[in-house]
């Protein structure tokens, strides 16, 4: 079980997941989605409760401490193939990123304005 989910890094292959120790690459924890049982797998860590795995198109919920499904989706009439997965909100590390751009951007603009 992971206590501090800053300590792994999650991968994806072959319809497994695995919750790795970052400093020795270490298993911490292994799950297999029940179908297909071979497939792409996309990742995103919604927050501390939640890792979505996308496999082909089936969706799980993982819960990324435990690696314990806690659901799934089918997606019945979308097909199979490469999933795109995308989500906003606090916990997100894309808004940390455009955060840090913007703030970077600010820095840059009143240091070309200074200078000039």
């Amino acid at each position: 079980m992971v206590t501090d989910l800053d300590k792994v890094v999650f991968v994806g292959l072959n319809s497994r997941v695995a919750a790795l120790d970052r400093r020795t690459g270490g298993m911490v924890w292994q799950w297999r989605a029940p179908k297909p049982r071979s497939g792409y797998v996309t990742l995103l860590l919604l927050d501390d409760q939640q890792l979505i795995a996308a496999v082909d198109g089936y969706t799980y919920c993982l819960h990324p401490r435990t690696g314990q499904q806690t659901w799934s989706n089918d997606l019945k009439g979308f097909g199979t193939g490469v999933t795109s997965i995308v989500a906003l909100g606090r916990h997100n590390p894309h808004d940390v990123l455009v955060a840090a751009a913007s703030a970077d951007a600010a820095s840059a603009a009143s240091a070309a304005a200074t200078s000039g």
